[in-house]
């Protein structure tokens, strides 16, 4: 049985643009589903996720539209809730309205406190959109916020905005490379 220290060498070896240790599937999040349920009636949280479900099943199979219905609903009924703003954050974004999914992604935060899964994933997709919007400095905070709270994909954005950490990357790559295939160092 290989121990997180091995996974975490091996991991580095076959995917070395990924930060040392991010090892996928070790640090994930899962949603905190009894805290949900003592904030907020376990019917009503019921409904309102099967709404959300609604939503990025249609949002999936590219109706914008009716996902953005289903996610309407499910912040009309429970607006204190982060995660329907997440998810209307990403349907908004599909349409092009941008502004509206990063003031969605600010509420999602703001009612998240900054912290646990919901403000996790915001952190992600304000760092995106930041990130095409060429706004790298906030790009940065927002992945750091995210990494922070567990993200590996926040990690691997912040090793890709460091120019620093690619060179070192690309030399990791070029060097296993010669090591896989000593026959060829010679040949560039």
């Amino acid at each position: 049985m290989a121990t997180a220290n091995d996974r975490a060498v091996l991991q580095t070896i076959f995917n070395p643009s990924t930060p040392f240790g991010d090892i996928p599937g070790l640090d994930e999040e899962e949603e905190d589903v009894q805290e949900e349920g003592e904030t907020f009636a376990p019917e009503l949280l019921e409904q309102v996720r099967d709404l959300e479900l609604q939503g990025v099943s249609a949002a999936e199979s590219g109706d914008v539209s009716t996902a953005l219905e289903r996610f309407n609903e499910a912040i009309r009924l429970l607006p204190e809730r982060a995660s329907g703003y997440n998810n209307r954050a990403q349907a908004l974004r599909l349409k092009g309205d941008v502004a509206g999914a990063l003031r969605d992604l600010d509420t999602a935060i703001r009612l998240a406190r900054g912290c646990g899964r919901a403000a996790c994933q915001s952190f992600v997709q304000r760092g995106l959109i930041r990130r095409l919007q060429a706004r790298d400095e906030d790009a940065r905070r927002d992945f750091q916020r995210a990494a922070r709270l567990g993200s590996a994909f926040a990690r691997q954005q912040l090793v890709l905005l460091n120019p620093y950490s690619a060179l070192c990357n690309q030399m990791l790559c070029e060097m296993l490379g010669r090591l896989r295939n000593p026959n060829s160092a010679g040949s560039d």
